[in-house]
């Protein structure tokens, strides 16, 4: 019998999504042996297009690829058929930011959708699902989600980090002049958001710190980070849209990373619901350093030490999901 993996997709019919979905489809993440069902789920609107009837549009091109490990399109609006057994979720719809909205009313509005989800979640999907959210403001949405569907173990749960992380990585990279591939150990500390600290102090390029192949300390420090953090409002002023095919292929290289054995001498970028590691209040989801085993489970890496400068960014961070937490207190499950 073949291998069949079923995949929930949620905000199915938006621009990450259309860029993620072939490839779920392709085989490039579960394999050429496993048979791939797309679950996919979409929020009526009163806009233009519909869209509900963009996502019939997309399930057409998806059947119109021919793809040999893709078996089943369930196209729906209703959360508990989406995640009828499924076995991995990936939740890429979130509420987006309306005109004069401060950032705790888009966590408040997101909140309710992210509440939902998690109890459908709890209810529906396979023993053995795991859920990577990626709609922002996405630590906070997975903190909601989780707290509200805690029949699912809190090691399933995960916010994605990795795009910040591969954008750390190619800075980096360009800066030294070398292949992306010689950038190891980039860990994304905390948040997703403009107070996340790419770690440059632990960084290594081609097995050397990164520090000494880069010394120019004050651009490590006030350029770079400075960029990571704001790379996306970056691509938003050049582009006139947010990230895309990246936010896509950072959540596929996350699910990719999960199914491989990490490299002994590497880590990737995580958040996902601390246990009291490096100080970081338990039940918050936070950035860290993971390593997989490659069957889906991971560890947060143990003893990585922090400079001043570092500790001092990773309080900030901290704070900051400290205060969404506090703001979202009453929708916790």
């Amino acid at each position: 019998m073949p291998n069949i993996v079923r995949v929930a997709v949620t905000g199915a019919a938006g621009q990450v999504a259309y860029t993620l979905l072939p490839r779920l489809a392709s085989g490039e993440v579960f394999g050429p042996d496993t048979q791939v069902i797309l679950q996919l789920l979409e929020i009526p609107r009163s806009i233009t297009p519909k869209p509900m009837d963009m996502l019939e549009g997309v399930a057409m091109e998806l059947e119109d690829c021919g793809f040999p490990t893709l078996k089943e399109v369930v196209v729906t609006d209703d959360e508990n058929t989406a995640f009828a057994g499924c076995n991995w979720a990936l939740l890429v719809g979130a509420a987006p930011r309306g005109p004069g909205m401060e950032r705790k009313d888009l966590l408040l509005k997101n909140a309710q959708i992210f509440q939902k989800q998690g109890r459908a979640l709890a209810a529906k999907a396979a023993s053995d699902v795991r859920i990577l959210i990626v709609g922002n403001p996405c630590n906070t949405n997975c903190l909601i989600a989780y707290k509200n569907g805690q029949a699912i173990p809190a090691e399933r749960w995960s916010a994605m980090t990795r795009l910040d992380h591969n954008r750390a990585v190619g800075a980096l990279a360009k800066k030294a002049g070398v292949g992306n591939a010689a950038v190891t150990c980039m860990t994304i500390w905390g948040n997703h958001s403009n107070t996340q600290f790419p770690d440059f102090t632990n960084a290594k390029i081609n097995g050397k710190p990164a520090t000494d192949v880069i010394p120019d300390r004050a651009w490590l420090e006030n350029t770079y980070v400075k960029a990571c953090q704001e790379r996306g409002k970056a691509v938003i002023e050049k582009r006139g849209l947010s990230s895309a095919f990246s936010a896509a292929n950072g959540a596929l290289d996350h699910v990719k990373s999960l199914l491989r054995t990490t490299p002994a001498n590497d880590w990737l970028s995580m958040a996902v619901v601390s246990k009291g590691e490096y100080g970081v209040p338990a039940g918050l989801v936070f950035g860290y350093p993971c390593r997989s085993d490659g069957k889906g489970n991971y560890s947060v890496v143990d003893g990585v030490k922090l400079d001043a400068f570092g500790q001092e960014k990773f309080k900030l961070t901290l704070k900051e999901l400290e205060e969404e937490r506090e703001a979202v207190k009453d929708l916790l499950g």
